[in-house]
C-alpha cells in the first residue's frame, strides 16, 4: 500500500545528519523506530533509501528553529537490505493544535518519494505523557481525531507500538514508488 502523502511541515531542516541516535540525550521515554521502505505495488525492500525523520522533544520544542542551533530528534538513516531504517529516539511530546507525530521524508537515488507524518495510538500517548518528562505538560490537547492533517490518512501512517525493555518499539512499513 503507497503510503500517504502528508505536509511536510514548517520545520524541515535540509541536511540531516546521518545517524542512529537522534535523541542527543533528551529527556524522555526512549524509542527505537524500526521503518521499513518498499515498493508499494510489490511490497519488496527498497535498499539504499534514506529515511530523515524531525520531532518535537518531550516539552513540544523542535531544533534548529526560532535562533536554536541544535539538532536533537532530528537525522536520517539508510535502509539495508532488508528495506529497515532504525532509529533511536524519544517518544514525541505534543504542541497546541497538533496530535502527537514524527515527520518522515524518503529519498530513494536522490529523489524524494515520500513525505509524510508518523502518528500513535491515543492510549499509548496518555499512558507516556501521564509521568516522567511528559508529566508537567499533561496529556496532548488535540485528539487524532480532531487534527485535520491526521485526518488526511494518519490511520495508515499509525506506528505500531509495544514495550521493549525501559522504553517502546514502534514499527511501520511505508510503500513508496520509486524508479529504483
Amino acid at each position: 500500500m503507497l503510503a500517504p502523502e502528508q505536509t511536510e511541515g514548517p520545520y524541515y531542516l535540509d541536511g540531516s545528519m546521518l545517524r542512529r541516535d537522534i535523541a542527543e540525550g533528551r529527556d524522555g521515554a526512549p524509542l527505537e523506530l524500526r521503518l521499513t521502505v518498499q515498493q508499494a505495488d510489490s511490497c519488496r525492500p527498497v535498499e539504499d533509501a534514506t529515511v530523515e525523520l524531525w520531532h518535537c522533544d518531550a516539552g513540544g520544542v523542535y531544533s534548529g528553529v526560532d535562533g536554536d542551533s541544535g539538532r536533537f530528534c532530528r537525522g536520517g538513516q539508510k535502509t539495508g537490505k532488508d528495506g529497515v531504517a532504525t532509529f533511536e529516539t524519544v517518544y514525541p511530546g505534543w504542541y497546541q493544535g497538533r496530535a502527537p507525530h514524527i515527520h518522515v521524508k524518503v529519498h530513494v537515488g536522490g529523489d524524494e518519494v515520500h513525505t509524510g507524518q508518523l502518528y500513535f495510538d491515543e492510549a499509548a500517548s496518555r499512558r507516556i505523557y501521564s509521568s516522567g518528562a511528559y508529566a508537567s505538560r499533561g496529556q496532548a490537547e488535540t485528539p487524532n481525531s480532531a487534527d485535520g492533517i491526521y485526518a488526511q490518512g494518519g490511520r495508515q501512517s499509525t506506528v505500531a507500538l509495544k514495550r521493549s525493555g525501559d522504553g517502546y518499539l514502534g514499527r511501520l512499513a511505508m510503500g513508496v514508488r520509486s524508479t529504483l
